[in-house]
């Protein structure tokens, strides 16, 4: 009967850690996928004020735009630094897609009103930014699309029986998307000149 009862342990055990570690590696490819976002949104926060300054020679009258570029950008830089801390966290993903999505609107605005600036549109510094703008942006979406897959397969992976009870036991909470929506927000910005 004790040899049972060993054997029943020893299962239990190895069914724990086996559970366990799956739930840990789904989790860590997450948040290897964040950190990949993280890294282009970096770039991106860089080219920014690179392109307000070049703006600003020809846009002198248009100072509240720049403005609302540069306070939408320290926003999403800090949302972002709180998402890094913690990615996949809800209220943290929350936080970085409602500064991100005001930032797209901010530099939405910022080259619609620069399309009025002819010098500013064949300046070879801004087509420069704006090349490295629009190419941030495709590996933005990129990494946004591998951290959802990672979200979705530690998702799946924790809500299924029966790693559902370890993750459960353990505290594995559920991971939150990184996902546009409003429909009209799902439009990357214009950034041709």
């Amino acid at each position: 009967m004790i040899w049972i009862l060993l054997a029943v342990l020893v299962l239990l055990a190895l069914f724990l850690v086996v559970n366990y570690n799956k739930l840990v590696k789904f989790r860590e490819r997450y948040r290897n996928a964040f950190a990949q976002i993280d890294v282009q949104l970096k770039r991106r926060y860089d080219l920014i004020p690179n392109l307000v300054e070049t703006a600003k020679g020809y846009m002198k009258h248009e100072r509240e735009t720049l403005e609302a570029v540069t306070q939408a950008r320290t926003r999403a830089q800090q949302a972002e630094s709180k998402a890094a801390q913690a990615p996949g966290e809800p209220e943290a993903m929350k936080g970085l897609l409602a500064a991100e999505q005001a930032l797209t609107g901010a530099m939405g605005k910022f080259f619609a009103l620069s399309e009025s600036y002819p010098d500013l549109k064949a300046n070879q510094n801004m087509l420069s930014l704006q090349e490295e703008l629009s190419t941030t942006e495709n590996r933005i979406a990129f990494a946004r699309q591998a951290y959802n897959d990672a979200v979705m397969r530690y998702n799946t992976l924790r809500a299924s029986v029966p790693t559902n009870i370890v993750a459960n036991a353990f505290n594995f909470g559920p991971a939150e998307l990184f996902e546009i929506e409003l429909e009209e927000e799902r439009e990357a910005p214009e950034v041709s000149f």
